[in-house]
């Protein structure tokens, strides 16, 4: 207790100092005229008697430094004076503090940009309650419906009676929830309201979906057990972001009808504001019970086909339960399940049952499809940010070093008055953590402009919302306090290491070796040179991948094409009303002056959908029931796709009007689909079909082919791909095939090409739908340009971002090999005055000068090809069209480094083509 006090009381000493200091004054000095007064009592003079008197108390100043010493906390106080005297030292020299900061707010602005989002999308764990709990049922990502067998054997996607066979029979899980791999589209409006449906995304998920992760309601209540039931009455739970942006937080919400696909419904409760759900993109408006799939989706529910895999699994693991035991349990499980006559698998593919696994994994992250996507990515522009930071970092450590080698007859001096080296050391040290805190601050502006920009540049579609928020978290301010701190003691132990080895007795007698300096900055410009040939030789790469990408030939034209969603089901439209809503509605949109052709699909290029199927050949024997040689996509569309996307018939015919319900069912196939079954013969004529139970195989007439068109991911080979008219359907045998027949004539997309532009055609394209039915909501309306635009954001990305890093790194070594050389100039002034006196021509000034400046480059050009081929090696599956060892690259990028550093001589080699020869020996 006595030492708690003691601490108090120096710790009082050191915050009170000024009142202590003062008090301490006033008794020396009442001190020190009783010693005069006793001298003059005495007999002395009044001078004489005060210096005796200062003799007999030691020395005013003496004493208090004394008492100083032993009170409050010595080192503490030390401290706060170098500190104090760190930041004099900066204001005092204002232009060499901006520069520095400036310069280190750029590295660590950028380096924390891109923790942010890595931190978002790779590190971070849902909202919910224990994260570390839960556990995926499944290790792979898909979205968003499979019947059969698993992907690649390997599963992760359940129906719902798997999940309720998995809910009732696993132990080892707490709670056990199931959700909608993916979202749905649906048409909300409130009941009894005049205005037309909007369209918002829904998730369905178990009743105990909210309980198991442990989320409570922000108004209301959550969906319960009791919800997800038969009979129960219809309710949702809507997002907080949904209730504030859509409905301005009305809390007559709570408890309000609703309307979804024209059924009815009662929000029960607002999701709390942090819950976003359980994936980062594709955000839920609504959560709706599962056994409500049935009245929103009808005869087309999955819920009633117990073979249709649609469905994730999450599960709060029980203490002191392994996981991998569960799932070795629910494998066997799932394998007996495949067995039962439930599953209905064909005999054909029993024997492949036992190759089928299942494995448990980490589901604190929740469902990490863009961890997937972006995972290549975000770890290129960490290491990408990472050198820019190095290079930020070796630019002011130039700075510091010059400054340290101008300051060497003051720290020398204070070494010849008694100051310690450590003090001295330390002080260096503190001034380049200052620099690098007041860098850090300023990075943080930087840093969430930045991540807004990765945000446009990453997720453009402005629909989706994404779950990651360019705002301040504990997370990344503590990430950038720390790599603060880190770049200040970098800078910084270059200028110390200088300090320490000055000899302060040669400094002060103007001798003694001045290279020490001069090879420091040296090192450090040719580290520059080689770090930013390494990220421009990245960004030349990644540039040239996405030009030859985006300049492909994708097999349509996007002028004055646009795309629009809408979903008939959102209406309440039945399978058999579908035909008649698409004639009303081709009639309608071909109306709108400038319209030149209406187009009507499933899905459209480079949207990121796709529907895939197993074919099989008429006169070809069948591959093994685990083969994917047969796998192929395919699209529904009308008679005037073709036309309308731009696409070419290459051979035969398209769809037209004559392609009824009545007469012969045909196809179209891509050139893949006919060089794939056909081997060099006419695909035309011939015939092909899909079934499960593999007994059709020539259902569909080859009546056309198409040149290869990009429906998906533009850096992969075009699979191949057939195309059905809508106005056909396929006979199938069981309710499964039935529903999927039905479903694939739901045509969600429709396609318009105009004369040229057209003025408010979004306005009028709307008008035109609420004019065949008001509830029929338009999902989204985009020019197809914007459309294949969107599909290359994540390339956009990373090439903008490597682009950026590389200009701002090629800046940097700029202006490091200029600080260098006009430093070397300066110094060599009296040298060069010498050589022109002596008959040097200014010309051979300009090439010392350049001379020098350029060597270093090449040095640095040489080691940053080295690290330029490491590099570019683990970029290998971000290319595309180029080799990651491409010489005209690397020639390319060293010719640009070398020409800027020269560029970057040439003015203060200008300069010392001016000096006066007289002016220079007069100094000498």
């Amino acid at each position: 207790m006595r030492a708690i006090r003691a601490w108090f009381a120096r710790l009082g000493e050191l915050v009170f100092r000024q009142r202590r200091d003062l008090e301490l004054a006033a008794e020396m000095e009442s001190h020190l005229q009783m010693h005069i007064a006793d001298g003059v009592r005495s007999g002395l003079a009044p001078e004489e008697a005060r210096r005796q008197a200062v003799l007999a108390l030691g020395g005013i100043d003496q004493t208090k430094e004394n008492y100083r010493d032993r009170r409050g906390f010595p080192a503490l106080e030390a401290l706060i004076q170098d500190v104090r005297f760190g930041l004099r030292m900066l204001c005092k020299n204002p232009g060499f503090t901006a520069v520095a900061v400036l310069t280190l707010s750029l590295g660590i602005g950028a380096t924390t940009a891109i923790f942010t989002l890595a931190h978002a999308v790779l590190l971070s764990s849902l909202p919910v309650a224990k994260p570390s709990e839960l556990y995926r049922v499944g290790d792979v990502e898909n979205c968003c419906v499979q019947g059969g067998l698993g992907n690649d054997d390997n599963w992760s996607l359940f129906s719902y009676d798997q999940y309720k066979m998995f809910r009732d029979n696993t132990t080892g899980f707490v709670e056990l929830a199931a959700f909608q791999a993916g979202t749905s589209m649906l048409g909300v409006r409130r009941a009894n309201s005049s205005q037309p449906a909007k369209s918002m995304r829904s998730e369905f998920v178990s009743g105990n979906y909210f309980a198991m992760l442990g989320v409570g309601p922000y108004e209301g209540r959550i969906i319960g057990p009791n919800d997800d039931r038969k009979g129960a009455p219809a309710v949702a739970v809507i997002s907080y972001r949904s209730w504030r942006e859509t409905f301005g937080g009305d809390a007559a919400v709570v408890g309000g009808a609703f309307t979804i696909n024209n059924q009815p419904f009662t929000v029960i409760g607002v999701a709390p504001p942090a819950f976003f759900g359980d994936r980062l993109t594709y955000l839920p408006d609504f959560w709706i019970p599962i056994a409500d799939e049935q009245i929103i989706r009808g005869p087309h529910a999955l819920i009633g086909f117990p073979q249709q895999e649609w469905l994730d699994l999450i599960g709060r693991i029980a203490p002191g339960v392994d996981p991998k035991q569960i799932g070795a349990r629910m494998q066997v499980e799932l394998q007996q399940w495949l067995l039962s006559p439930i599953a209905q698998l064909p005999s054909a593919l029993r024997d492949l049952i036992p190759k089928q696994r299942l494995r448990l994994s980490p589901g604190g992250a929740g469902i990490q499809m863009l961890r997937n996507e972006y995972l290549s990515s975000l770890h290129l522009l960490i290491w990408i940010s990472a050198l820019v930071l190095a290079i930020a970092c070796a630019n002011v450590a130039n700075l510091m070093l010059v400054r340290a080698t101008t300051r060497k007859i003051q720290t020398s001096i204070q070494a010849a008055l008694g100051a310690p080296l450590s003090r001295q050391i330390r002080q260096v040290l503190i001034e380049s953590g200052l620099l690098a805190l007041l860098g850090g601050f300023a990075g943080i502006g930087f840093a969430f402009a930045g991540i807004r920009l990765i945000l446009h540049l990453a997720f453009q579609i402005t629909s989706v919302a994404v779950a990651i928020r360019a705002s301040p978290s504990l997370p990344v301010l503590a990430f950038t306090l720390a790599i603060s701190l880190l770049t200040g003691i970098l800078f910084g132990i270059a200028p110390a290491w200088i300090t320490a080895n000055t000899a302060p007795a040669d400094v002060l007698r103007g001798v003694g070796p001045a290279s020490r300096g001069r090879w420091a900055q040296k090192s450090l410009v040719v580290g520059q040179a080689g770090l930013s040939l390494v990220l421009l030789t990245a960004a030349w790469l990644l540039t040239q991948s996405f030009r030859h990408m985006r300049g492909q030939d994708f097999g349509f034209d996007t002028s004055y094409r646009y795309v629009m969603h809408f979903d008939p089901q959102m209406a309440g439209y039945k399978p058999a009303q579908l035909q008649p809503l698409f004639q009303k509605l081709h009639e309608s949109l071909a109306a709108i002056p400038g319209v030149a052709q209406v187009g009507f699909s499933l899905y459209t290029p480079m949207e990121g959908d796709n529907w895939g199927e197993h074919v099989f050949i008429d006169g070809q024997a069948p591959p093994p029931p685990d083969s994917d040689e047969t796998l192929t996509s395919w699209l529904r569309v009308s008679s005037s796709y073709f036309e309308t996307m731009g696409t070419k018939i290459v051979q035969g015919r398209p769809f037209t009007e004559q392609d009824s319900a009545t007469s012969l069912p045909v196809a179209v196939v891509n050139r893949t689909f006919a060089r794939r079954f056909f081997k060099g013969d006419s695909a035309l004529g011939k015939h092909f079909g899909f079934d499960i139970d593999l007994k059709k195989f020539g259902d569909f007439e080859i009546i056309g082919v198409t040149e290869d068109t990009k429906y998906r991911d533009p850096a992969k080979e075009t699979p191949p791909m057939f195309f059905l008219p809508s106005t056909q359907s396929v006979t199938f045998d069981d309710p499964r095939g039935v529903a999927f027949d039905e479903e694939s004539h739901v045509l969600n997309a429709v396609e318009l090409s105009t004369f040229g532009r057209v003025p408010n055609l979004e306005a009028d394209v709307r008008r035109a739908l609420a004019e065949v039915n008001p509830d029929l909501a338009v999902i989204d309306f985009r020019s197809f340009e914007n459309q294949v635009d969107n599909a290359f954001s994540r390339q956009t990305m990373i090439t903008t971002l490597t682009s950026l890093f590389g200009l701002l790194a090629l800046v940097l070594a700029s202006v490091g090999i200029y600080g260098v050389t006009a430093y070397s100039v300066e110094r060599r002034t009296n040298e060069i005055g010498v050589r022109m006196a002596l008959g040097a021509e200014r010309g051979d000034v300009l090439r010392l000068v350049l001379r020098e400046g350029g060597k270093l480059a090449l040095i640095g050009v040489a080691i940053g090809l080295v690290g330029a081929i490491g590099l570019t090696r683990l970029m290998r599956d971000l290319l595309y069209g180029v080799s990651p060892t491409d010489p005209l690259t690397f020639a390319g990028v060293a010719t640009l480094l070398i020409a800027v550093a020269l560029a970057a001589c040439y003015i203060p080699a200008r300069r010392a083509t001016r000096v006066d020869p007289a002016v220079a020996l007069r100094h000498e």
